[in-house]
């Protein structure tokens, strides 16, 4: 079967082991997001032929570093064959922390509150993000988001994931997050203060304010068939206006 050229970004899921040739190595990837000939959440054996590649992937590379690698991705001729990435080159997306010898002389971490509820918000932003991420191609470049815990990744990979969304997306997802941050007050810039007066003068301002003299201005200056919802709308700006037919003519 033809190879198929392609670019993967994964997770390296345990140590590269070396090959049966000098300069050769594989290893195994694990990719979060689908693509055209991939399912989410699979495990990618990947192979090389480059000493330079092998030799990065067995010394210099742990489990829990973000790779994209590009190669050619040969599909079995048959159902219990294995698919294997060839891969051509490395680039490493992030370094995972590395890994001390703690665990080697105690034993791997038992789960605290803390990870669990870190695991379980993972998850949920996992799961909304595939469903923003989801919806038809469209022209231009995507954006790659990448979520996963912090530390040591040997043991949680499966808690690691990408996305890739639309530049319009990625727009109306920061628009969601500056939402988020908005608060009573927020528009005022940190550390400025309005001085004494300055609050005396709007506080008078606005106490000579009369809203029933608001509404009949801006009832009078309104068409006839338009007077209804505005006033709905000054009340509920105000509380309770004059209703049209109190107003003036």
């Amino acid at each position: 079967m033809d190879a198929i050229p392609l670019a993967l970004d994964g997770y390296l899921a345990a140590e590269g082991e070396p090959g049966d040739e000098d300069g050769t190595a594989s290893w195994r990837l694990t990719c979060s997001a689908g693509t055209d000939h991939l399912v989410e959440e699979a495990v990618i054996p990947c192979t090389t032929t480059k000493p330079e590649i092998a030799h990065a992937i067995l010394t210099e590379r742990q489990p829990g570093d973000l790779l994209r690698v590009i190669g050619t991705l040969t599909l079995p001729d048959s159902a219990d064959g294995v698919i294997r990435l060839h891969t051509e080159s490395v680039e490493v997306l992030w370094e995972a922390p590395f890994l001390d010898s703690d665990e080697d002389r105690h034993g791997p971490a038992t789960a605290t509150a803390t990870d669990t509820d870190r695991n379980s918000a993972i998850a949920a932003l996992a799961e909304a993000l595939t469903s923003f991420a989801q919806g038809p191609p469209e022209p231009g470049g995507s954006v790659r988001i990448h979520i996963s815990p912090t530390g040591a990744l040997g043991a949680g990979l499966e808690h690691c994931h990408s996305f890739d969304v639309t530049p319009a997306l990625a727009h109306r997802l920061a628009d969601y997050v500056d939402a988020m941050k908005c608060f009573t007050g927020s528009d005022r810039p940190s550390g400025v203060d309005l001085d004494r007066q300055t609050i005396a003068d709007l506080t008078e301002l606005f106490d000579e304010v009369d809203l029933i003299d608001l509404t009949n201005a801006v009832l009078n200056a309104t068409r006839p068939e338009h007077r209804p919802a505005v006033t709905q709308a000054m009340d509920d700006m105000f509380g309770d206006v004059p209703s049209p037919e109190d107003t003036d003519p």
